[in-house]
């Protein structure tokens, strides 16, 4: 057997909690170039805009290969990673939140009962994405901004670090600035967190009652890519129109629907699925690695506290 195998006692919240935020940032460090790239493309249509209006010009990106390629080339291998001090911010508070209480949300509207429908599972992780949007929206704000930032020679940058991104921030926007974009991202975040979640949990379910396979990697690997496919596929549109609202400069939309009208009518429908292969390539491993990780976190922890409670 490969990895740690199910504890016998099941883990407490807070080693969910803990483990949720340590996996999340794991998976973070090794698939951040694939969400660099995303936001990239994401806001590809309204650089060209900018550049057409004489702000400037705008880098063409082909594709998520391309785009990385382009901003190795063009900014250097570092900008693969800008604003990852932010995303690793984020996933500490917005993973540990969303994930790591989720079972805890789910035992709470249950009241303890064994019986789990598809309802409550969803109630669950609609409540926990609202929740972790709420306490961690600035980290996701200033990691959007620092993505989007290109590093290019002579080009003033609008941020020159995390800390002096949330000070320029605050201070040009005000507090409320960092809270940019709460909406899209709460109703990304509820389809996402449902999505990923509950797909991952129902997968999970199904291949434990219906397969050979036991609570083991093989059977975490196959229903996290399958929940990162589905959490693209139903996520992408409010992911993309998420990323231009945040990254817009201040009064460029009057509101979240005015950014979506803006898109429909500049660039059409399919701007809302701009970046859905890196999306999905960035969210599949993502999901792999950080569920694959969380429940070996998890059960790692539970050992070593059993072990350590056991010493005489």
């Amino acid at each position: 057997m490969v990895g740690f195998g199910p504890a016998d006692v099941p883990p407490s919240a807070a080693v969910k909690f803990v483990g949720a935020g340590a996996a999340g940032c794991i998976a973070d460090l090794l698939t951040f170039p694939l969400d660099t790239a995303k936001v990239r493309l994401q806001i590809q249509g309204e650089l060209r805009a900018s550049a057409a209006a004489g702000k400037g010009s705008a880098v063409r990106y082909r594709g998520v290969f391309g785009t990385i390629t382009t901003m190795v080339r063009t900014e250097g291998p570092r900008s693969l990673y800008s604003g990852l001090v932010a995303g690793l911010q984020r996933q500490m508070s917005f993973a540990s939140v969303r994930i790591g209480l989720y079972d805890s949300v789910k035992q709470f509207y249950t009241k303890g009962s064994d019986h789990v429908g598809i309802g409550i599972r969803l109630l669950a992780g609609c409540t926990t994405g609202a929740m972790a949007v709420a306490f961690a929206q600035p980290t996701d704000v200033v990691k959007v901004r620092l993505q989007a930032q290109a590093r290019r020679p002579g080009q003033a940058r609008r941020y020159c670090s995390t800390i002096d991104a949330y000070k320029t921030i605050a201070k040009e926007e005000g507090i409320r600035g960092l809270w940019k974009g709460t909406a899209p991202n709460i109703a990304r975040n509820a389809i996402v967190n449902c999505t990923e979640l509950v797909t991952y949990d129902f997968i999970k379910d199904s291949l434990l009652k219906s397969t050979p396979l036991t609570d083991n990697l093989p059977c975490h690997f196959v229903s996290a890519f399958g929940a990162g496919l589905c959490t693209t596929v139903t996520a992408s549109p409010v992911d993309v129109v998420k990323t231009r609202y945040m990254n817009a400069a201040l009064g460029q939309y009057s509101s979240v629907l005015n950014c979506a009208a803006a898109m429909m009518n500049k660039e059409g429908p399919l701007a809302f699925y701009k970046g859905f292969m890196p999306s999905f390539l960035r969210l599949g491993s993502w999901n792999v690695v950080m569920f694959v990780t969380y429940e070996q976190l998890k059960r790692a922890m539970m050992a070593a506290n059993h072990n350590f409670t056991a010493i005489p």
